[in-house]
């Protein structure tokens, strides 16, 4: 999977997925930063304890409802970095029952960040993609 880059890992968790709102937050997610967050869903058991299931379910699909359910497990960010949280937070708020803060997440990101989280936003909105 390390070969892989997050616009392909991102590819192969959208087939066969029509929601805008899914498929926008998870290009976002596999544009930020290679997929670092589509990694750790993958291969990080920590994360899928904390959430009490697989991130990623058996049908190759993320399970947003898992991924809502870690955001509110206490601890669960520890070893991520203010913008790769507020990233996640945006791509959950997206598809899920998560509400962000968006002056917090302004405060937090970069600007490529940024430019990915407008994009998604877009994506979600109209299906536009860029």
């Amino acid at each position: 999977m390390n070969e892989t880059t997050g616009a392909e890992l991102a590819a192969k968790l959208l087939r066969g997925v029509g929601h805008q709102h899914v498929r926008a937050a998870t290009r976002l997610l596999g544009s930020h930063r290679d997929g670092f967050w589509l990694r750790r869903f993958a291969e990080d058991q920590e994360l899928a304890q904390m959430a009490g299931r697989p991130l990623v379910d058996p049908t190759d699909r993320i399970d947003w409802e898992a991924l809502t359910r870690l955001m509110r497990t206490p601890g669960w960010s520890r070893s991520a970095s203010g913008g790769q949280i507020a990233v996640l937070e945006f791509a959950v708020s997206l598809v899920g029952d998560c509400a962000v803060n968006l002056r917090q997440v302004l405060r937090t990101v970069d600007a490529t960040e940024f430019q990915l989280l407008l994009s998604a936003l877009r994506e979600a909105a109209y299906g536009e993609v860029s």
